[in-house]
């Protein structure tokens, strides 16, 4: 669930989406690995979690994975 009512809000894919959307904002192209390391920058976010925000980015076509393997921000 993106909200879901027994969990702490900061524990959601909604919000930790957010936190991969602000840094996707910044760069527009970034390396997966050195996406992953910017997020953990700002917040402890656990590598099965940030899979989740980045499955439910592309899912609402926010972000993409291009041909070089980059996670590039949808326009």
């Amino acid at each position: 669930m993106l909200l879901p009512e027994s969990v702490q809000p900061k524990n959601s894919i909604y919000y930790n989406g957010a936190i991969v959307l602000e840094i996707l904002l910044q760069e527009r192209s970034i390396d997966f690995l050195e996406l992953f390391t910017e997020v953990r920058k700002v917040h402890d976010m656990s590598l099965g979690v940030f899979v989740l925000c980045l499955d439910w980015l592309y899912l609402i076509d926010a972000a993409i994975l291009n041909e070089k393997g980059d996670v590039e921000l949808c326009s």
